[in-house]
């Protein structure tokens, strides 16, 4: 095929250049125009990754609990066995353990409020000069959350007395949005058993930014009604009278569940022989002491299942009696083994039960 004539000739019949070279002359003119695009690089950095939900970590969780199926069948079985046993028994046994498990969280949240020092402070408000209030303050909220109060969750900011705007007002914004954050998450785990979500809540505590907001005790007694939430004699799962091990667990989800695991069941036993060796104390105090007359000797026999320690000012305030009837009855069940005095000092004494 002959080639077209440009504008470019000198005869029509034999062109000088063509059309095709006539048209890349011209796109040559234009150097204003852009070039064609080019392949990107292989070695640009690459741009910003959509942040993955929250709720991702559950898969995490899921697999750790597959890994300890039969383990967590047995922790929550001796967890089940200690709910129906303070099902069945007084009011005052739930007491004792919260004091017992308040007191231990305190030591391992690095508070260190011995049993007595909580005992004064829950049932009279007395604190010595030694003893640091906001410490006590903490121990004495563990004590009224292990014992009852509102469910963790339905109503986080409530369950953490958050609700005081003289204090929290300034945070109260922020707290919601991160309390927010983490409740998504544990709602989300609804298919984990409670007792692992009770772990998984712990351990991403502080990851939701709730940390700054309390310490240590808040994160262990939310974990702790979360993992008895299915009970009806039990308000908490204990996990600082196993040792408190579980609770700076560290590693993947699987070695924390195990650690967690470990330490429940050592809880769990730990409470249950608490338990025997106080019913069967009660048993014979209250053999010993049905000769006595008077309401003072029955109370008192209260008093000392429903507290560790009690002092003789305390044990006047619990019962309503008189110092002389307290202090009377408190030397009569010493003398005959029932109770023992355990400070060894002339004032300021406390006796507990000789189990």
């Amino acid at each position: 095929m002959k080639p077209q004539p440009s504008a470019l000739t000198d005869d029509f019949d034999d062109p000088l250049i063509t059309i095709e070279e006539d048209e890349e002359a011209h796109e040559e003119d234009l150097w204003f125009l852009p070039g064609p695009p080019e392949e990107e690089p292989d070695d640009l950095p690459p741009g910003p990754r959509a942040e993955p939900p929250d709720t991702v970590v559950i898969e995490d969780w899921e697999k750790a609990e597959g890994a300890h199926t039969a383990r967590l069948a047995k922790v929550a079985g001796r967890l089940g066995a200690m709910d129906d046993r303070l099902l069945r028994g007084p009011e005052g046994w739930r007491h004792r353990l919260a004091l017992i498990e308040a007191a231990d969280l305190s030591w391992f949240a690095g508070d260190r409020v011995s049993p007595d020092r909580l005992a004064l402070w829950v049932s009279m408000r007395l604190s010595g000069v030694q003893d640091d209030s906001e410490a006590l303050a903490r121990a004495g909220w563990a004590v009224r959350r292990l014992t009852g109060g509102p469910e963790p969750m339905v109503d986080l900011a409530a369950f953490l007395d958050r609700r005081d705007p003289e204090k929290f007002e300034d945070n109260a914004e922020r707290f919601d949005e991160r309390a927010g954050s983490w409740l998504d998450v544990m709602t989300a785990a609804v298919d984990l058993h409670p007792i692992t979500r009770a772990c998984m809540g712990f351990h991403l505590w502080s990851l939701a930014g709730l940390g700054q907001y309390g310490d240590r005790i808040e994160a262990a007694v939310t974990a702790g009604r979360i993992a008895a939430s299915d009970g009806n004699g039990a308000v908490f799962a204990p996990l600082a009278m196993g040792g408190a091990g579980g609770l700076g667990a560290s590693g993947r989800p699987a070695d924390r569940l195990a650690r967690w695991l470990d330490e429940m069941e050592t809880g769990c036993l730990t409470a249950m022989r608490h338990l025997d060796d106080l019913e069967a104390w009660a048993t014979r105090a209250e053999a010993e002491t049905a000769a006595l007359s008077g309401k003072t000797p029955p109370n008192l026999l209260v008093a000392l299942t429903e507290w560790p320690l009690v002092s003789a000012p305390m044990a006047q305030t619990l019962t309503g009696a008189s110092r002389a009837a307290v202090q009377r009855n408190l030397a009569w069940m010493e003398a005959r083994g029932l109770i023992r005095e355990v400070t060894g000092q002339g004032r300021f004494r406390m006796w507990q039960a000789a189990t």
